[in-house]
């Protein structure tokens, strides 16, 4: 299944690389393959981000667990913990 991925601050590291072109800014969407039983925690593992960089994870603008079972054609958004003040 193909879903929508967004990486936030930080995390944008993690995304693959293209082809051409200048490096993808935080929150560009790319697609991202998995097995059609893939969980958020599935899809942090194909992309190599540590769960413990992982602040928050939306599943089509709603907050989802690390074991949310994925869904063809969703979209899938990663934030890190923010500081600040």
């Amino acid at each position: 299944m193909e879903v929508t991925v967004k990486l936030f601050a930080m995390l944008q590291r993690y995304a693959p690389e293209e082809p051409a072109g200048p490096e993808p800014s935080a929150g560009h969407p790319f697609e991202v393959d998995l097995p059609d039983t893939s969980t958020i925690a599935d899809l942090l593992a194909h992309l190599g981000v540590p769960e413990r960089e992982v602040k928050v994870t939306f599943v089509d603008g709603r907050a989802r667990a690390p074991m949310f079972r994925l869904a063809a054609g969703t979209e899938i958004g990663i934030f890190p913990p923010i500081g600040g003040g």
